[in-house]
């Protein structure tokens, strides 16, 4: 079971912190490899925010493609526009992006999204940005 740990580990990390990993739901939907791109594999989660929940700064050091499910989230990446999202918009990350801004916009009603990841096979998709 060394892909689910993986998998796991690389959850945690997307959340940021410890107290982010409690309030949020992770969900896995989907990972394969993708076999006409050597080393590569796509993930994808569905993460549900509750009302007022914000990631700490973070890096995913992958294509990563989001799309607003429900609610309303706002996303940054470092040196790039703020952005609020509403259900059917979607935002976009390259691998070397610092992801500044992740959180839902409402203090009242949950945001979910789903995160479509093109990453290296087996590395994980996130980490602190240490800034």
């Amino acid at each position: 079971m060394k892909a689910s740990k993986l998998l796991t580990s690389v959850l945690l990390i997307i959340l940021s912190t410890a107290s982010i990993a409690q309030q949020s739901d992770v969900k896995s939907l989907f990972r394969t490899d993708l076999s006409d791109i050597e080393g590569r594999e796509a993930v994808v989660l569905e993460v549900v925010y509750p009302p007022g929940v914000a990631s700490a700064s973070h890096r995913h050091n992958a294509h990563t493609f989001v799309y607003v499910l429900e609610g309303t989230v706002e996303m940054q990446v470092a040196g790039g526009e703020l952005k609020k999202l509403s259900v059917g918009e979607t935002f976009y990350e390259t691998p070397n992006d610092i992801h500044s801004v992740s959180r839902n916009a409402s203090e009242t009603e949950p945001a979910k999204i789903l995160v479509f990841f093109i990453k290296m096979k087996d590395a994980p998709a996130s980490e602190p940005a240490g800034d």
